[in-house]
């Protein structure tokens, strides 16, 4: 699904240039889940942004299934971005003047669905993730974990084949944050392709793949044992 060659990012400002990512090499296939390890300031965020193709390289390839990124235009690559591709957020990312339904909705009127398909397929989502009772409340009403929950329903409910998570149970607690996990690895188990960012050692256990990175560069890979 993901391939990356020689991938470099340079942050330049008026008197300095800083190496986010030096020259990364990485494949991710289709139904994998990844986490992304390493101190702050190693690349970690910058990579997935780039993965998520919300920033851009400076130099190297990006290939996303099988589609040459940075050969496409702008419009291509965010209709790509649009229909494959969800994300998670620490902080959530809600909008706070809107229901918990409308929030989850929202990527769907995005895409163009007609609104009884959209009905249709957040009734899924909030039943499947047990937040049916609160889809009326605010995001406010809710504890960080439920927060995460909804934000969770919203990256998914495009459908997207590869899901993108930044320190998803940065702010929870660790009853909240294993439930967050719990649900990420019942949504690998169903075939989403994960790529996760974290600091926790607990967390990556739940992935298949761990990759290490330092100073902008990938120093190490191991495989979990499930």
């Amino acid at each position: 699904m993901i391939e990356v060659h020689e991938l470099k990012k340079i942050f330049r400002s008026a008197d300095m240039e800083t190496m986010a990512l030096a020259g990364i090499d990485l494949r991710v296939e289709e139904g994998e889940f990844v986490s992304v390890m390493g101190p702050s300031g190693c690349g970690k965020t910058t990579l997935l942004n780039i993965l998520g193709m919300i920033d851009t390289a400076t130099s190297g390839r990006y290939l996303f299934m099988g589609k040459d990124v940075y050969q496409l235009r702008e419009k291509q690559i965010n209709r790509l971005r649009k229909e494959n591709i969800g994300f998670v957020f620490q902080n959530f990312n809600l909008i706070e003047e809107l229901s918990i339904w409308e929030n989850i909705e929202l990527p769907l009127i995005y895409l163009g669905v007609k609104k009884s398909e959209r009905k249709k397929r957040v009734a899924e989502v909030v039943d499947r993730l047990e937040i049916t009772h609160r889809k009326d409340l605010l995001p406010g009403q809710l504890s960080g974990g439920q927060q995460q929950r909804v934000a969770v329903a919203r990256a998914i409910i495009g459908r997207p084949r590869l899901l993108l998570a930044d320190e998803p149970t940065g702010n929870l607690d660790s009853v909240h944050g294993e439930e967050v996990m719990n649900l990420l690895n019942e949504l690998n188990k169903d075939g989403m392709t994960i790529v996760m960012v974290t600091h926790s050692h607990h967390d990556a256990s739940y992935s298949r793949r761990i990759v290490h990175l330092f100073d902008g560069q990938i120093i190490s890979e191991n495989l979990n044992r499930i």
